[in-house]
């Protein structure tokens, strides 16, 4: 029992916990059908601690079959600090019930440098799976 409490409180005082993790967060949030293309709506929030001027990240989109659709960039364009934003990019010529997932390969532009890709959280309320 005591062990237990103890490592309890080593979480609970820990300074990672206390001051929380510096992330940028792209939640997958909606993914519609448009006139011919598939809708992908993110709901982003940048908590590195100061705003950014622009954020770019290469996307890969990977079929049910799990073959990649295609490699694109999604620019998120400026995030202030601790503001959520909506960003919504249009997919020509992709159905969005083919969609399975969506890889975040990696960061192509920040204004933050390094400390984009390092705290980097992607999540999704939606059936297509998000990973990076």
């Amino acid at each position: 029992m005591r062990s237990i409490l103890a490592l309890c409180a080593l979480v609970l005082f820990s300074p990672s916990a206390q001051a929380g993790e510096a992330a940028i967060t792209l939640d997958l949030n909606r993914v519609d059908q448009v006139e011919g293309a598939c809708r992908l709506t993110f709901m982003a929030q940048n908590d590195l601690g100061a705003d950014l001027t622009s954020l770019s990240v290469e996307t890969v989109l990977i079929d049910a079959t799990g073959r990649v659709d295609r490699l694109t960039l999604f620019d998120f364009g400026a995030l202030p600090h601790g503001v959520p934003r909506v960003r919504q990019f249009d997919i020509p010529g992709l159905p969005c019930d083919g969609l399975a997932r969506v890889l975040i390969n990696g960061v192509a532009e920040c204004s933050a440098g390094a400390a984009c890709a390092e705290g980097l959280s992607l999540t999704s309320r939606t059936g297509v799976e998000v990973i990076g």
